[in-house]
């Protein structure tokens, strides 16, 4: 990889009350590979943090997608947030990141992932905060971020000493 951009990233998510409640199912997601992700769970990732910050109609059009492929996706994402995520990356994540946050969030706070950031070993880095605005949906709804990340993934590499 040349370069990373990490958006909605998760960390330790201390605080979280969606963490805390997926990590109550840290017994049974090891032993399932799948869970349902039915419309009602696509609605809820436009509605959870800021209701109102979104179309309806991205969700319901996110909705639609992804449920001709049925109402279930592989369950490793919640398994990673609740476990073991919290460590590994920071360590082995050597290329150049641009972290995105968003000023609200429901699972990864500034403070939690600006300690992140910081614990990154590559200088070559950048941390963007926005608020009011959600990454999910293919960039739709927050076209604001697409130029500063197109503009950092494609900086040139840096030269070898």
């Amino acid at each position: 990889m040349d370069r990373v951009v990490l958006g909605a990233f998760t960390y330790k998510g201390d605080n979280s009350p969606t963490l805390t409640e997926r990590a109550k199912g840290l017994e049974f997601l090891p032993h399932h590979n799948r869970r349902l992700r039915d419309r009602a769970m696509s609605r809820s990732i436009f509605t959870r943090d800021k209701p109102g910050t979104t179309d309806p109609a991205i969700a319901e059009f996110l909705a639609d997608e992804e449920l001709k492929y049925g109402d279930q996706v592989p369950d490793r994402t919640y398994l990673d947030m609740t476990s073991t995520c919290r460590w590994w990356i920071r360590k082995r994540l050597l290329a150049p990141v641009m972290l995105v946050a968003r000023g609200i969030r429901w699972i990864g706070y500034v403070s939690d992932i600006s300690d992140f950031f910081g614990q990154l070993p590559n200088g070559d880095r950048q941390f963007v905060i926005r608020s009011g605005w959600r990454i999910r949906g293919a960039g739709a709804e927050s076209p604001g971020i697409l130029a500063p990340m197109h503009a950092f993934l494609s900086m040139p590499k840096p030269a070898r000493r």
